[in-house]
């Protein structure tokens, strides 16, 4: 899993990035090109994936300081009841982070169905807080130079691109993937293993060490999204954020976050193929379940915005591969809408169980050779909604007018927003009915 991960960001699917290991996992089994996050943002995307509830269940609207509960039901733990000793090596995010030591939630992870840990928080966050990592960047001296890196950076222009301080074996993405192969290469239990494996990037800064921050050449990056605007339409988060928050970029800026943002990508490509090969030196890669996705995506300039937090299709669309063994149909491609919240009780159904309370993720075992999963697919940010299906997207403001409308088929970088266009009323009307049947079918409450 990595972190602010656009669905186009792979060899595989946008082909102005090289990602040789994930292009070979999405060779031996199905890539989902239409698969949305539940919430475009760290903390509900996270909260919905370990979960299965919406942000419209659990209350978790936007990034805030929230904790998971004690003993949630997870798929995590459902897993772990089904024989196999879990593990995770990275970002959770299902705690606060700003400022926390994170050696402190291991007894509340270990509730949520995680044996073995070592969490790390985001880049920004760990120039606050403390975990095993930050602690040995403290002991090798390392720690002063990367924040006051941070503090620079976000005082000035957080979207500068430089090399990070810290030595490429120290870069937290290296971390992660050097954590997680010393924990496999010593696994001797009698248990089969599951392993998560959760990079911090490619979050921002865009901080790539080399030689991946030179990687790629910023003219050779695609060009970023621009957009059109209906002459009258409702008003939402989005064009809040374009008018607080996009950035003035100058001549050059965005080719040179985005070859820096690939650079970040190949990088943990990199570890994900030395997982892979240890993995094949321990002989269980064809008998191993690999799956990849991430939490949200990263707009990368696209509308003159960078980040997330809105239901652009940078944002808001992810990577998704899953690999299994027995797989009669390998490389195959599969169009058909999918959420983030479908995985977890996918790997419990590939284990050998299932989830035996209520959530909202749709196991997507029988969509693997290529047939349809579901009709749409929902995401939900600051109360607000939104659904994408093959042909439309469209999304909801906090009073329920349509304010975002995408012919998906004729429009694909979403720059013509036809909300509030009167010959585009039918597919307003009946896509803002299809969101509300969503909300009311996707209830906690369940009679007797």
């Amino acid at each position: 899993m990595t972190d602010q991960h656009r669905w186009d960001a792979l060899g595989s699917s946008g082909n102005w990035v090289k990602t040789p290991n994930l292009d070979r996992i999405a060779c031996c089994g199905t890539q989902f090109t239409n698969c949305i996050t539940t919430s475009p943002v760290c903390v509900p995307a996270r909260v919905t994936l370990a979960t299965g509830q919406y942000p419209h269940n659990n209350g978790v609207w936007n990034h805030i300081p929230y904790r998971l509960p004690f003993q949630s039901n997870t798929w995590m733990s459902s897993i772990r009841s089904l024989g196999y000793r879990t593990s995770v090596f990275g970002k959770t995010h299902l705690t606060p982070h700003g400022g926390a030591d994170l050696r402190d939630n291991e007894s509340l992870l270990h509730s949520l169905g995680l044996d073995d840990l070592d969490e790390i928080a985001g880049p920004r966050a760990s120039a606050k807080g403390m975990s095993n990592m930050v602690a040995v960047w403290e002991r090798e001296g390392f720690l002063e130079e990367y924040r006051a890196d941070f503090e620079d950076r976000f005082a000035h222009k957080q979207y500068v691109v430089r090399p990070s301080t810290l030595p490429l074996d120290y870069y937290y993405d290296v971390y992660v993937g050097q954590q997680a192969r010393r924990y496999l290469s010593a696994y001797d239990s009698e248990k089969p293993w599951f392993c998560w494996v959760s990079w911090g990037g490619p979050h921002q800064p865009w901080d790539t060490p080399e030689p991946y921050a030179s990687m790629y050449a910023p003219e050779l990056m695609p060009n970023p999204a621009g957009h059109t605007e209906a002459l009258s339409r409702p008003r939402g988060r989005v064009d809040l954020m374009m008018q607080r928050n996009s950035p003035h970029f100058e001549d050059g800026e965005v080719a040179a976050m985005r070859a820096d943002y690939a650079g970040s990508i190949s990088l943990i490509d990199h570890q994900i193929g030395k997982i892979l090969d240890l993995v094949t030196e321990r002989g269980e890669l064809e008998s191993t379940i690999i799956a990849f996705t991430s939490d949200h995506g990263e707009m990368n300039g696209d509308h003159g915005l960078i980040s997330k937090s809105n239901f652009y299709d940078g944002a808001v669309r992810v990577p998704l591969i899953l690999k299994r063994a027995g797989m009669q149909k390998l490389g195959v491609v599969n169009k058909s809408p999918v959420e983030t919240v479908d995985l977890g009780p996918t790997l419990v159904e590939l284990a050998g169980g299932e989830l035996g309370y209520r959530q909202f993720g749709k196991s997507f075992v029988s969509a693997l050779d290529g047939s349809s999963h579901r009709d749409d697919a929902l995401s939900e940010i600051g109360g607000e909604l939104m659904l994408m299906n093959e042909e439309w997207k469209a999304a909801l403001n906090e009073a329920g007018d349509v304010y975002m409308l995408f012919d998906r088929k004729n429009d694909p970088l979403e720059e013509d927003n036809l909300a509030g266009e009167p010959k585009y009323r039918s597919y307003q009307d009946d896509l803002r009915l299809r969101i509300l049947e969503r909300v009311v079918q996707s209830q906690l409450y369940q009679a007797n």
